[in-house]
């Protein structure tokens, strides 16, 4: 239907109502409803209700069912638009007409009911009035309802009473609807539980309400509203616990009821429970929130937040102070109420504002006298000032207000059991007070745990005192000191159980880092019930509460060391002293440990910090003695005797005066006793101990005790220790010390009368202690070996004592071993060597067995002898293992047959046998210094290893302890040993002393004292001793060698031909020696005559069967060197290194050569002396020198490996060899050399100051050199020629001048010096760039002619006629520096002069002077310079040279690439010719060769060309 349509329709139904056509007009409306209807456009639906109303008014009076129809629709339309009155108005009409026309009372209901499910939408959000009409729904159809009772009408009575309880107006309604509803259904709970929560929530809560609780838990158990009503009155009734109970299970269950959170709260804080009462109103406070405000939730806002202050006021804790104080703040009539005032005083009190509480409490009491709560406030301010006088007043006053508050009796109690001592002393009054209190809250814990206090420390009933503490820890779980009284009570009264259960039950509980006095004392009680993990486990948890108490660390500390833990014990007791460092304890406690961890050291320093502060702590005392005693032992286990006595003595000391405090501990006088025996197995002579008088019976002062006094002292120290408590432990040492005083006399030959006393007094001691303690092996053991003495010889009891031992120790490697000492004694090898055998099964670390195993192998001449002798160094020192291995050592040095041998090889060279057999032996002397052949074994193995000194000293030893002899052909073979180290280590006296000992008849003396004479200089005096040896010479051999010996005597004294004509002697013998051959070609050398040497070199060469023989590639080089063939030298050499590559010598040597003969192949000498110093140190020591030489012959470009520079060589080689002179003048060229690279590259030298120092070295060395004078003096002169030069490099004028000057004063004659002297003076001359006078320059020329053998002078003459612009004059000096050179064959002067002439002919060509002389000489020098060897720098002045003649050319570019490009040119070289090529190719304008070169300096950094590019770019 169109709109037209529809106008048109209106207009109709205008029209007949006019006309009072009513049936048309409802046609027409009835159309027009249904168009409405069916259309969605919202104009049409705002419609509807007005087409609807006036169909209303249409049917009113024609068609009332046609009326109800369209009234219902309206309805509907008016629900669906959420208009809640209109539906009401509108249903009211419908039912009232219902009523007109008589309905019955069942369509009645329905109507109601209707209604009700109509209006029951966001009822709590519609207006009165619409309220008011669900209500009268619900009643008229609660009314009208025909079948009562029925599940209909129960849910229609639960909703109405659901929807009651929504307004909270209408509570009375409510409660008459529940109590309907209870009548008439008694069994139902819902009518119940809202009217109980109604009563909750009003806080009207009568008796007859108090029923509906009880009925509500009868039938459910568990019903929330019950159980919290059940709560409610059970707090009025002051049954706290019960209250507790029924809130907590009800508001499980009712959750949202604010009224039983406030109640739980409140009870809560009754009980002293402040914690869980915060808690509880949090939850409160929550749902209020959560349910909006109102003005009964604001009260039971206010109500939860003064609860929280209360609760929050009883916590101690700064956060929860402030927190109160906030919460106060909040509430709104603070300033009204006198209990929030009250409440705030406190607050204020508790944060320290005691002024503002102060007043509070003033404006209290002037406002409310009669207040009891103000007087308390009063007296808690008095209290809070100590003014416990005044606190007592005001307490009585609110007393006498209020005498039913516990508070108040329990604070009055408190200021009397704190004030003054009078009070403090009759506790009565506190006592009355506190009971009291304890009457009115038995909840109330701190009054018990005060109750306590007094019948434990006043009324001393420790019975009654646990009880209070147990109550008081029941009432409050977290008050820790009643938990811990209780718990110590209980200990003390030995009811562990009782205390074991508190503590558990607080730790199950208790959260980390918490609870920290339960769990300290559980883990207290496990230490001492030796659960040791346990303890450690609850000592932790305890420090998790607290990481800084002492005490606790200390106890965790305390378990660990009871678990052996040592290591976290330490730990534990360490932090313990860092916390508290005045606890002697903790510090005694690392002390301890780490004495038992053997870190003797730093337990010593523990233990001094103990005595520093107490000097009389015994602990401390004894300690320091044992850790003394302990190392001494450890020293005498090293065989540091000399360390042990010290220790030892120190030991005494220290237990010396812990006796002095307590003399009457035992253990003190047994330490004493093991520290005088430990020192047995050490020399007497090493033995002076200084003790205590007071152990002598002198009342004051010190004495020395000797060694048998010592012991003496040990014996009595241990009686003393019997006598305070007879020990088996003690007697065996008492034993032992007897026998140790025995083997002492035996070894000093003492009477035998004292020593069967001592051995009998020995057996019964230890006799006592096994009677005592039988099963003790140990015991067994010393009884054995006591019995086993040569002084006892009861070898049947010895062998008894033994396997009782065994017996009472299966795993006893020691009685093994002594049985089969006692067995090899008794010549039973068999027997022995089972016994032995059976220890190394038991122990196979045990010394003793192998070294009875190694003598069962002497005695039976086995050739596992010296291994097993070996086998016992290398386990452990051991006197008899050390004599036995040197002695075998020294057996097989001696045997010269046996050097090939497979077993030579092993036992002494891959075994190291002779450093191993002389470091035992250093040892067995130290200990044992009284055994002659110990010391000649020593000297011979020191031989061996070049230890001269030491081996003189040996030798000297022996002698001494053989001088009183019988046997005086061991004395002379000893001392002949003496003379000859003597005279090797040039101590020529003495060995002349020596050997005039000696009766010299034997050859062997006779040639010892030529040679001393000889090595002292007396050529004529050794010339004649050698004649004498001849005379009692045998084999032709030893004549060969004494005639050698004769001949050097004769050249030392300047007889040539004697000495040719004695060497020919040993020539023509039947046996010739190899030495004497060597000597003779040595003479052709220092002879300079070549065919001598020659000859001899033949012959000797046929006498030579080794082919690695040093001694002959040394001569035949030397022939080479002679003749002036220099490269022969070194191939010769390099022939031998080819041939022998392991020996170090020739490669050393290889070195030496290049550097001395062939300087041009300097790298491959420097790379020879690396391989000597890997290959042999010793021959490495000399290696150095020479690869650092080498290094310096190859000039800058070592300076590419920063690693290999020679300036570090010789450094090492310095270090190595600080008394070779070559060493430090190798030094000084080194820094030289250094200096000069570091003022190529453009750095500051940085060793300008060490020239004369490095001179004094050298000078300082010389002094005790006799030997090579005329190499010493060349040396000497050389370094001083290198100081001054190096002195005028870094300018230092006066000083070089000054060096000079003062060497000539010693001696003018020095032509050297005086060519130094006149460059010096020409320094400064030359600088100043003036013209020298004629003068002048004829004095230098003279200076130079006087040193015309010297190419350095030559080669600074010409500079300083360059510098004068004499061109032809320096050409002609540097060629006569060149014709030296070739005719020194100096490789290195031949190049220098040659570039240096090159360089100044450049010079001249650069200057653009005409002519071609001086280009050609530049080709010439730098052509001959490159024949010399490979030289950069002549190829890059044949560079320079065609740059000059032509820059831009292409010969120019090819020349300059060669030096820039290829490898093997310096740096210095290569950035000079890149700026020439980079000149170049700007000049030709090659942009992309520029861009070449630029990358190239970019990669090595020249940052100068970088520059240069930059400038001419940018012309």
């Amino acid at each position: 239907m169109s709109s037209k349509e529809v106008k048109t329709a209106l207009k109709s139904a205008r029209d007949a109502i006019r006309n009072k056509e009513y049936k048309e007009v409802l046609k027409h409306c009835k159309g027009l409803a249904s168009l409405y209807e069916k259309c969605n456009h919202i104009n049409a639906k705002d419609d509807l209700p007005g087409v609807y109303r006036k169909l209303l008014d249409l049917y009113e009076s024609v068609d009332k069912q046609k009326w109800c129809d369209v009234c219902k629709k309206l309805v509907d339309l008016y629900h669906q638009e959420k208009k809640h009155l209109e539906v009401a108005r509108t249903w009211y009409r419908l039912i009232k007409a219902r009523q007109e026309d008589g309905a019955d009372r069942q369509e009645l209901y329905e109507l109601w009911r209707k209604l009700s499910q109509l209006l029951s939408e966001d009822a709590e959000d519609q207006n009165d009035e619409t309220q008011q009409m669900l209500l009268t729904a619900f009643e008229n159809a609660l009314d009208l309802a025909d079948n009562v009772p029925s599940e209909d009408h129960q849910v229609l009575y639960r909703n109405f009473i659901q929807y009651l309880s929504k307004f909270p107006h209408e509570m009375t309604r409510l409660k008459k609807a529940c109590e309907g509803m209870i009548t008439m259904y008694p069994a139902v709970q819902y009518p119940l539980e809202v009217i109980c929560l109604y009563l909750i929530d009003s806080g009207n809560l009568t008796d007859e309400g108090h029923q509906y609780c009880y009925k509500l838990v009868e039938m459910n158990s568990k019903s929330g509203p019950g159980l919290i009503g059940l709560g409610i009155r059970a707090l009025q009734d002051k049954k706290y616990e019960d209250a507790i109970s029924h809130l907590t299970e009800g508001l499980k269950e009712s959750p949202l009821c604010i009224a039983g959170w406030c109640h739980l709260a409140e009870v809560q804080v009754k009980v002293h429970r402040p914690k869980e009462a915060i808690l509880s109103c949090n939850r409160a406070l929550k749902t209020i929130d959560n349910l909006g405000a109102s003005g009964g939730s604001l009260h039971q806002k206010n109500l939860c937040l003064r609860l929280k202050a209360e609760a929050l006021l009883k916590l101690s804790d700064c956060a929860s102070l402030e927190e109160a104080v906030h919460i106060l703040d909040q509430l709104s009539d603070t300033d009204n109420t006198p209990g929030l005032l009250v409440l705030q005083g406190l607050a204020c009190l508790n944060t320290g504002a005691i002024d503002k509480a102060t007043k509070i409490m003033e404006d209290l009491v002037a406002s409310y006298p009669d207040l009891s709560e103000a007087h308390a406030l009063e007296a808690y301010v008095h209290f809070t000032k100590k003014d416990y006088v005044q606190a007592e007043t005001s307490f009585q006053r609110a007393l006498e207000k209020d005498a039913e508050v516990a508070e108040y009796h329990y604070q009055l109690g408190l200021t009397y059991w704190l004030m003054g001592e009078e009070t403090r002393k009759d506790r009565t009054k506190a006592l009355n007070h506190f009971l009291k209190a304890a009457r009115l809250d038995a909840h109330m814990g701190k009054v018990f745990c005060y109750l306590g206090h007094y019948y434990r420390d006043v009324a001393g009933d420790r019975n009654r005192a646990r009880g209070c503490y147990r109550k008081a820890f029941e009432l409050d779980d977290s008050d820790a000191e009643s938990g811990a009284a209780a718990v110590d009570l209980s200990v003390e009264l030995e009811d562990t159980e009782t205390a074991l259960a508190i503590l558990t039950a607080v730790t199950q509980k208790a959260s980390s880092g918490a609870a920290k006095w339960a769990w300290l004392r559980r883990g207290l009680y496990y230490l001492k019930a030796g659960h040791h993990s346990q303890a450690v486990a609850d000592l932790q948890a305890a420090l998790r509460a607290d990481p800084k108490d002492c005490n606790c660390w200390e106890s965790l500390g305390e378990a660990y060391l009871s678990r052996g833990s040592y290591t976290t014990a330490l730990k534990s007791f360490t932090r313990a002293s860092e916390l508290s460092p005045d606890s002697t304890y903790s510090v005694f406690k690392v002390a301890a440990i780490q004495q038992i961890l053997g870190r003797y050291s730093e337990a010593i320093a523990q233990y001094q910090l103990i005595i520093k502060k107490e000097e009389d702590y015994v602990p401390a005392l004894k300690g320091l003695g044992e850790c003394h005693l302990m190392l001494g032992k450890a020293a005498l286990v090293d065989f540091l005797d000399g360390k042990a006595v010290d220790y030892v003595e120190q030991a005494l000391g220290y237990f010396t005066r812990a006796l002095q405090h307590r003399a009457d501990v035992s253990c003190l006088w047994k330490l004493m006793g093991d520290a005088c025996t430990c020192l047995h197995p050490v020399s007497p002579a090493k033995v002076n101990v200084r003790v205590s008088g007071a152990l002598l019976g002198q009342q004051e002062g010190q004495e020395v005790l000797r060694k048998d006094e010592l012991l003496h002292l040990g014996g009595r120290c241990y009686g003393r220790a019997l006598k305070l408590m007879s020990t088996s432990n003690t007697w065996c040492d008492l034993g032992i010390n007897y026998y140790r005083q025995a083997q002492h006399l035996a070894e000093t030959g003492s009477s035998m009368n004292d020593l069967t006393e001592l051995l009998e007094k020995s057996l019964h001691c230890l006799k006592k202690a096994v009677r005592l303690d039988s099963n003790n092996h140990l015991y067994w053991n010393a009884l054995g070996v006591v019995t086993c003495y040569h002084g006892v010889g009861n070898y049947a009891l010895a062998q008894h004592c033994f396997i009782k031992s065994i017996q009472a120790e299966q795993i006893n490697a020691a009685a093994w071993t002594n049985l089969g000492v006692l067995y090899l004694a008794t010549e039973n090898i068999e027997q022995a060597h089972e016994a032995f055998q059976m220890a190394q099964s038991l122990d196979p670390s045990y010394l003793l067995c192998w070294i009875g195993q190694a003598l069962i192998a002497e005695r039976i001449g086995s050739y596992e002898t010296m291994d097993l002798f070996r086998h016992t160094t290398e386990l452990s020192m051991h006197t008899e293992g050390a004599i036995g291995y040197a002695y075998w050592v020294c057996t097989t040095l001696q045997d010269k047959s046996n050097r090939e041998t497979e077993l030579y090889q092993y036992n002494i060279l891959q075994m190291n046998a002779v450093p191993a057999a002389q470091g035992v032996l250093c040892k067995y002397v130290e200990r044992i210094q009284n055994y002659a052949p110990a010391f000649t074994m020593l000297g011979y193995l020191n031989e061996h290893l070049q230890l001269k000194r030491e081996a003189a000293e040996a030798y000297q030893r022996a002698t001494a302890l053989l001088h009183s002899a019988e046997d005086q052909h061991t004395y002379n073979v000893t001392v002949r040993n003496w003379g000859r180290l003597l005279c090797s280590i040039g101590d020529y006296d003495k060995a002349l002393q020596a050997f005039k000992s000696t009766p010299l008849a034997e050859l062997e003396d006779i040639i010892g004292f030529a040679l001393a004479l000889f090595m002292k200089g007396l050529y004529k005096e050794s010339s004649t001793a050698y004649e004498r040896a001849l005379t009692v010479c045998k084999s032709e051999q030893d004549k060969a060698h004494i005639l050698t010996a004769m001949a050097v005597t004769e050249y030392k004294q300047g007889k040539m031909d004697a000495a040719k004509s004695l060497l020919f002697k040993c020539s023509i013998l039947k046996e010739p020696t190899a030495e004497s051959l060597q000597v003779l070609c040595a003479l052709g050398l220092a002879m300079q005559d070549a065919t001598l040497s020659k000859a001899a070199l033949n012959e000797l060469l046929k006498h030579i069967k080794q082919k690695n023989d040093y001694h002959r590639y040394l001569l035949t080089s030397a022939i080479y060197a002679l003749q002036g063939h220099s490269v022969a030298v070194q191939r010769q050499v390099a022939k031998a290194v080819h041939s022998n590559p392991a020996d170090p010598a020739l490669w050393s040597l290889l070195s030496r050569i290049v550097a001395q003969y062939t300087q041009q192949n300097a790298k491959g000498g420097a790379v020879a002396g690396s391989v000597a110093h890997i290959l042999d140190s010793n021959h490495g020591k000399k290696a150095l020198l020479y690869t650092a030489v080498n290094q310096l012959a190859m000039g800058g470009s070592t300076a590419e490996d920063k690693s290999s520079t020679a300036l570090k060589t010789i450094q090492k080689a310095a270090f190595l060899s600080p008394d070779d002179p070559a060493v430090w003048a190798g030094l000084m060229a080194a820094c030289h050399a250094d200096d000069k690279l570091a003022l190529v590259s453009n750095t500051q030298p940085k060793r300008v100051d060490l020239y004369l120092a490095l001179q004094s070295a050298v000078s300082a060395s010389l002094k005790d050199k006799e030997n090579l004078q005329n190499y010493n003096l060349l040396l000497e002169k050389w370094s001083f020629s290198q100081a001054v030069t190096g002195l005028i490099d870094t300018g230092k004028i006066s000083e070089a001048e000054s060096l000079c000057t003062k060497n000539l004063k010693s001696n003018p004659d020095q032509p050297a010096v005086i060519l130094l002297l006149r460059q010096v003076q020409c320094t400064s001359l030359l600088a100043s760039q003036k013209p020298l006078p004629d003068a002048v320059l004829e004095e230098l020329q003279k200076t130079v002619m006087s040193n015309s053998t010297s190419v350095p002078a030559w080669q600074w003459l010409a500079q300083v006629y360059q510098s004068q612009g004499m061109m032809s004059a320096a050409e002609m000096c540097y060629r006569k520096s060149l014709q030296v050179a070739s005719q020194q064959g100096s490789w290195s002067g031949k190049l220098s002069s040659l570039l240096k002439l090159a360089l100044l002919a450049l010079e001249v060509c650069m200057a653009n002077v005409s002519g071609d002389h001086w280009s050609s000489l530049v080709q010439e020098a730098t052509s001959e310079a490159l024949k010399v060897c490979f030289s950069p720098l002549a190829i890059f002045l044949q560079a320079l040279l065609q740059f000059n003649r032509k820059m831009g050319a292409r010969e120019t570019r090819r020349l300059l690439e060669r030096v820039v490009y290829q490898t093997g040119y310096p740096n210095s070289i290569v950035s000079t010719a890149r700026w020439y090529l980079l000149r170049h190719l700007h000049a030709k304008d090659d942009h992309e060769l520029i861009d070449v070169l630029v990358r190239n300096a970019e990669t090595h950094g020249d940052k100068r060309m970088l520059e240069l590019n930059r400038k001419l770019s940018a012309q």
